[in-house]
């Protein structure tokens, strides 16, 4: 009888591996189509059948003006979003982590809905909230503003997820040994919600960069990468999208290895400690 439930057990651990893999399978095959199609001399406007292989692409990656100039526009969106919302929502989380108080049940509620609404319905209401109000042209500010909205609830969901754990009376510790409030949350509370916090932002700068409908609704003259490639593709695909594309996927990489990296060296040091 032990044999055959030590059987079934294995064969639902090989069932669920297999599971696993085809899943990633799936999720990585477009991202390795990008990555392949970088490398192809297409025939023609569209970058969409395999022709030869070729390095030229890479050798002028910022061929195409009005792509890189989205680019350009789609990164400072990014990084302007991503400081404002990484900060706002930590200070959400820690708030909420830390402190009770009436209301906190409808708040989380609040805190929810951007992640769950369907961005179509962000995008469009944002539209009509700027429209109605009248205090701002449609545009690059716009734009950052939609963006720090939905990232806003990512983020201090993200960091919340790694408060949840922590161990509040450390800071009370540090406080009787006489170490004023800041200097408390400075070298104690920050170094440990740190990695959660660098999480979060990657995850909002990876949302900002990505987003098309929300961009769409509210960007009036202004084009970002995701526009600038929807646009482009009804009269031609470039091997420049599929070079750019891979450049971010790089750097998103090496950024989560070297985030890896620097928390399994901090780790190794406070056990050493």
């Amino acid at each position: 009888m032990s044999g055959t439930t030590a059987a079934r057990g294995d064969l639902g651990r090989w069932a669920l591996n297999v599971y696993a893999a085809l899943g990633l399978v799936y999720l990585f095959t477009p991202i390795l189509f990008i990555v392949l199609f970088s490398f192809n001399q297409p025939r023609g406007n569209f970058n969409i059948e395999w022709q030869q292989f070729t390095l030229d692409n890479w050798k002028e990656p910022l061929a195409n003006r009005a792509l890189t100039d989205a680019l350009w526009v789609s990164l400072k969106i990014a990084t302007i979003s991503t400081a404002v919302s990484t900060l706002l929502g930590s200070l959400i989380a820690i708030a909420l982590s830390r402190h009770q108080f009436k209301g906190v049940g409808p708040f989380n509620l609040l805190l929810v809905l951007p992640v769950t609404t369907p961005e179509i319905v962000l995008g469009s209401s944002l539209a009509t909230l700027f429209l109605s109000q009248d205090i701002v042209d449609f545009g690059f500010t716009t734009i950052v503003i939609a963006h720090i909205m939905f990232q806003l609830s990512f983020v201090a969901l993200v960091v919340r997820a790694r408060i949840r754990g922590f161990d509040w009376t450390l800071e009370q510790a540090a406080q009787d040994l006489g170490a004023p409030p800041f200097l408390t949350f400075w070298k104690v509370t920050f170094p440990l919600i740190l990695p959660g916090i660098l999480s979060a932002a990657l995850l909002a700068f990876a949302l900002s960069i990505d987003d098309f409908i929300i961009t769409f609704f509210n960007s009036g003259s202004t084009v970002t990468f995701p526009l600038q490639i929807f646009g482009a593709s009804r009269v031609a695909i470039p091997p420049q999208i599929n070079v750019l594309a891979t450049a971010i996927l790089l750097v998103s990489v090496a950024l989560l290895l070297a985030g890896n990296l620097f928390g399994n060296r901090r780790g190794r040091s406070t056990e050493g400690t």
